[in-house]
């Protein structure tokens, strides 16, 4: 049982950057591939960005060009920098890996984003 923790969510204006951190309790250098996903009140959960074995990434299109996943495998990492922060981006976002043909979430980090 992998256990993620995330951390670095907050409350910050408008125009703000953060970094989010997801870390894992076990090495996650065989995974297949982690994400970010975000659930704003009243709202389904939705994919931010994904990050594949290959390395290749995918984007939800209203955080492109604004938000980077990276993953640091020697420290069970997996970031987010989010860069430009919008009111809508408020959510909170939870990190989600798929190793070993299982599935696990984290508990979740809240972004609030002030105008």
């Amino acid at each position: 049982q992998v256990q993620l923790v995330e951390s670095g969510g907050g409350l910050v204006q408008a125009g703000d950057s953060l970094r989010l951190s997801c870390a894992a309790s076990e090495s996650i250098s065989s995974f297949n591939h982690m994400g970010w996903y975000r659930q704003a009140p009243g709202k389904q959960r939705e994919l931010v960005t994904v990050i594949f074995s290959t390395g290749d990434t995918n984007y939800a299109n209203a955080v492109k060009g604004r938000f980077t996943i990276s993953i640091d495998n020697a420290k069970n990492t997996v970031y987010l920098q989010m860069n430009s922060l919008k009111p809508e981006d408020t959510a909170v976002y939870y990190c989600k890996l798929n190793i070993r043909f299982r599935t696990y979430w984290g508990q979740g980090t809240q972004v609030t984003v002030a105008s």
